[in-house]
């Protein structure tokens, strides 16, 4: 997978279809919530596959974190490390603005891929667009 930090608006289109087609029509999150105000300032990513947008991400920096939001790869997608080379790209970019932890809030389904990757869960569980979270850290 190709991973692009967003640097175009047909790039920044093709995060926002990959975040919909996941979120919104799969997970049934209301579009209003999805789409936010955040994602105005927010570092967008996008993966290809063949030219085919896959996967996306958006990055955020927030207090003393670098926040992973938004990760998602298309369903024909899953399975084939897709998302943890999303998250490893993302933990790059955050050493790279010198922040030392990334934290993100976890669908709790996805709370294991994450620990497998170096994360620790700080929160109990909560409820987030009707789907339960956690809140997971890890010092880079």
């Amino acid at each position: 997978m190709e991973i692009r930090q967003v640097a175009s608006p047909q790039e920044k289109d093709d995060a926002f279809h990959v975040r919909r087609v996941v979120f919104v029509d799969e997970q049934n999150v209301p579009e209003n919530l999805e789409i936010d105000e955040h994602d105005d300032t927010a570092v967008h990513l996008v993966g290809y596959e063949q030219g085919e947008p896959i996967a996306a991400a958006r990055l955020r920096f927030v207090g003393d974190y670098g926040k992973l939001e938004r990760i998602c790869v298309k369903r024909p997608y899953r399975g084939k490390r897709y998302g943890k080379e999303m998250i490893l790209f993302m933990e790059s970019l955050i050493e790279e603005h010198t922040y030392q932890a990334s934290k993100l809030n976890a669908q709790t389904h996805a709370e294991a891929f994450y620990q497998s990757l170096g994360y620790e869960t700080v929160s109990g569980e909560f409820m987030d667009a009707g789907i339960p979270h956690v809140t997971m850290i890890k010092t880079l």
